[in-house]
């Protein structure tokens, strides 16, 4: 009965953040601070949920900023995602092998 509320709980929480904004902002935002700030939400949280998680996601702290930055790298040469996932994981698998 407890996983039974504790679902519904979620569920009503999750219905409530997403309901909320459509019912409390009803005309379009135009204030472009604002709007760039909610622009870039999503980006913030996605690295803030990541970030962490590249870091523990190997044996070595060194060999995960080694995968990091050659993920950085790779994206700033605008390589695309599949390119970078490949060579961030070649990084940190070539940095495993010597450590």
């Amino acid at each position: 009965m407890k996983t039974v509320l504790y679902i519904l709980v979620m569920a009503g929480v999750t219905y409530l953040i997403r309901m909320l904004p459509m019912v409390i902002f009803k005309k379009k935002i135009t204030n472009r601070f604002i709007r760039s700030f909610l622009h870039y939400i999503p980006y913030a949280v996605l690295a803030a949920m990541t970030f962490p998680a590249i870091l523990e996601s190997t044996t070595s702290p060194l060999s995960a900023a080694v995968g990091f930055g050659v993920a950085l790298i790779v994206a700033f040469l605008e390589w695309g995602l599949l390119p970078t996932a490949l060579l961030a994981c070649a990084g940190v698998f070539i940095c495993e092998l010597f450590l």
